[in-house]
C-alpha cells in the first residue's frame, strides 16, 4: 500500500498527530488518539482486526482539497508539501 500525506492537525504540538493519509487503494489511514475507554468502546461493534482512533473536527476539512477532490499534501499551516 502506498500512502500520500494529506494533513496533520494544525493544533498538534509537538507530535504531529492526528494525521491523515490517502492510500492508493481509494481509502484513508488516520493516525489519531487511541480510544482506550471501555465504556466508549462498548458503544461500538468493533470486529476482530479493527480498531478506532479519535481525530478532532478541525482535521475533517483536510479530507478534501481546495477543488473538492481527495488530493492533499497539506501541512498544519495549509501549505502544500
Amino acid at each position: 500500500m502506498r500512502l500520500t500525506f494529506i494533513a496533520k492537525d494544525p493544533a498538534s504540538n509537538p507530535t504531529g498527530s492526528p494525521t491523515l493519509y490517502r492510500t492508493d487503494r481509494g481509502s484513508w489511514i488516520v493516525q489519531g488518539w487511541e480510544v482506550p475507554d471501555p465504556e466508549t468502546l462498548a458503544q461500538m461493534n468493533i470486529p476482530a482486526g479493527e480498531s478506532c482512533v479519535e481525530i478532532p473536527d478541525r482535521l475533517v476539512p483536510f479530507f478534501f482539497g481546495a477543488n473538492g477532490d481527495v488530493e492533499g499534501g497539506h501541512t498544519a499551516s495549509g501549505a502544500d508539501q
